[in-house]
């Protein structure tokens, strides 16, 4: 019987951690899952054993015992029955020679192989290594249910505004809050509304992707937001009020004499609302744009004409 390296099939080093594991685990059971590969025998094969490889390496005792013996698995494993049965005849027979158990260690044990696989998936190397009462027993094996993923389009308001949504997941109604703030390409988790565990575990989470539409009038980068405000060159020269759009509604801004294009002037707190962090916003950054008159007229030239003689 072949000895299953449970590290390589996790894409893992012997070194490798707890959490490194389970992340391991939960990447490639996502990716092999029968839901996922109906009609795909290679990825289901594949699934059972990323399975039975989290089974030995998730849990210590079953680790200990893999890590202990490794490629020489079958003498420990059969040097353990044989103790364990010698122990047990000691106190049987007080002491004595059992007539079963001849020669060396080993002699009398059937392969459980000659029994078959009991079922669930598991492979004849896990059942004569484990089969036996190594660390959780295999009939009780519990494995967490498949994640899902989503995307949900939003707007760019839509995204400004704390709301309620209702998503449609694998055929199921779910009504989450959206916090004011979310950013495009963001993701979260909303526990326990994955796919169902297998044997009782638990449900797996479902992970949704926000896509959120870009807008005509403000660029954003974090909760800051940026915009561009045309200004006439009269404007820019003798100074005025403008009307301007900022994200909650228009106010009047005061932009000085002598304005040159390409200032920049900060609103604070115009911005884009914080993630999760009620009542605060960003700031709105504003450039000026000045626009140069056109198609001028014979006493529009003139007078620039005099302006420019005076400036000279």
């Amino acid at each position: 019987m072949a000895f299953i390296d449970y590290y390589k099939i996790l894409g893992l080093d012997k070194n490798a951690s707890e959490k490194d594991i389970k992340a391991a685990y939960r990447k490639l059971a996502r990716k092999f899952h029968p839901d996922l590969n109906p009609n795909d025998p290679e990825a289901n094969k594949k699934f059972q054993q990323i399975n039975e490889a989290n089974e030995v390496l998730s849990d210590p005792e079953n680790r200990k015992k893999y890590d202990k013996y490794g490629e020489h698995w079958q003498h420990g494993e059969e040097h353990e029955q044989y103790a364990r049965q010698q122990q047990q005849n000691r106190q049987q027979y007080g002491g004595g020679q059992y007539s079963g158990f001849g020669g060396g260690y080993g002699q009398g044990f059937e392969s459980f192989e000659d029994f078959g696989d009991a079922g669930g998936g598991f492979s004849d190397f896990f059942q004569q290594m484990f089969g036996g009462g190594g660390g959780r027993s295999r009939g009780q094996a519990k494995y967490r249910g498949q994640d899902f993923t989503s995307e949900l389009h939003l707007s760019f308001r839509e995204a400004a505004e704390t709301h309620k949504q209702t998503l449609t997941v694998n055929g199921k109604q779910i009504r989450i809050t959206i916090p004011a703030g979310v950013e495009n390409g963001q993701t979260i988790k909303i526990s326990g509304h994955g796919g169902p565990g297998n044997n009782g575990g638990p449900a797996g989470d479902l992970y949704i992707t926000f896509a959120i539409a870009n807008d005509s009038n403000f660029k954003r980068i974090g909760a800051d937001l940026y915009a561009n405000v045309k200004i006439d060159l009269y404007t820019a020269v003798l100074g005025d009020e403008v009307t301007i759009d900022t994200l909650t509604g228009k106010v009047k801004l005061k932009v000085a004499a002598g304005t040159q294009n390409g200032t920049k002037v900060k609103l604070k707190g115009k911005g884009f609302p914080v993630y999760k962090k009620e009542g605060e916003f960003g700031d709105l950054y504003l450039t000026y744009e000045v626009q140069l008159p056109t198609n001028l007229t014979e006493k529009q030239k003139e007078l620039f004409t005099e302006l420019s003689n005076l400036q000279s």
